[in-house]
């Protein structure tokens, strides 16, 4: 059952926050929802969006300035939190790249993280709840992500093709299996059997794909941003897409960041983006 938090009129929609327990997590969780003003005629379809490290349900909403655009273009928007709360696993606040605020979207598998760090479950898990309770078409989804949640969306549509219809990313981790963040989660959370880990990397995913997004992907990534080459390595992901003949438009921008300033300013492109194939 969905417990309301907060409402706010928003662009003649509703932003709303919501809170309900998770049979994935084992726990309370918060996700955040735009709906807009054309909602009452129809199902309409969504987008989830999940946000980076440190970041919660709240922080897309807040900073990146999609209702208004989403409002015009009639589509949902959901932003889960990027990890359990409350887990009591010790250790799990003490780093902000690993624990609480940084899930990776992935269930893992190693103790003591794997009776409630299951991210991949909760998405699906929060994806049906959804299309129930709210006014979302379950059969016109799409996903986008920022950072680690720019990874969880490309893995994520990587591995579930038949349930999220477009995919896009605003400076994923593109191949976490050989970047710092992505190892220290890795042998964390799913353990140091490195071939496990291909099933969460969107550069190892892509190897073994054939063109599952024929209307493309689009990723944009700021030529400014600090974690570019040592955590980013888009230039990665984009010869996997080339060897498996996907479809891949990666937009290198001159001067932007990492931050909620470079996602602000491209939002309009994401949502424009992927509301015709919806």
């Amino acid at each position: 059952m969905l417990e309301l938090v907060s409402e706010h009129a928003c662009h003649g929609g509703v932003q709303r926050f919501y809170k309900h327990d998770s049979q994935a997590i084992g726990l309370p969780m918060r996700f955040s929802v735009f709906i807009p003003p054309h909602a009452a005629a129809s199902p309409l379809p969504a987008l989830f969006f999940l946000a980076g490290l440190t970041c919660t349900e709240e922080t897309f909403m807040a900073k990146a300035g999609a209702q208004r655009v989403a409002a015009e273009l009639a589509l949902v928007l959901v932003a889960p939190d990027t990890s359990p709360r409350g887990a009591g696993v010790p250790g799990e606040t003490d780093a902000w790249d690993f624990g609480a605020g940084a899930g990776f979207y992935l269930d893992a598998t190693q103790a003591p993280w794997a009776r409630h760090y299951r991210m991949e479950s909760y998405l699906h898990e929060l994806r049906e709840l959804v299309v129930r309770e709210l006014p979302v078409d379950g059969t016109r989804i799409g996903i986008f992500g920022h950072s680690m949640g720019g990874h969880g969306a490309l893995t994520l549509a990587l591995r579930r093709p038949d349930l999220f219809k477009s995919v896009s990313a605003f400076a994923p981790i593109a191949a976490p299996s050989q970047c710092p963040w992505g190892r220290k989660a890795f042998t964390g959370y799913l353990g140091s059997d490195e071939f496990t880990w291909a099933e969460h990397d969107a550069t190892a995913l892509m190897a073994h794909r054939c063109t599952p997004f024929p209307n493309g992907i689009l990723v944009d990534q700021g030529l400014a941003d600090k974690f570019l080459h040592e955590q980013l390595k888009p230039e990665l992901f984009e010869t996997a897409c080339a060897k498996a003949g996907q479809p891949l438009t990666l937009r290198r921008h001159a001067g932007y960041d990492h931050g909620y300033y470079f996602i602000a300013t491209f939002i309009e492109d994401h949502l424009r983006w992927h509301a015709p194939q919806l």
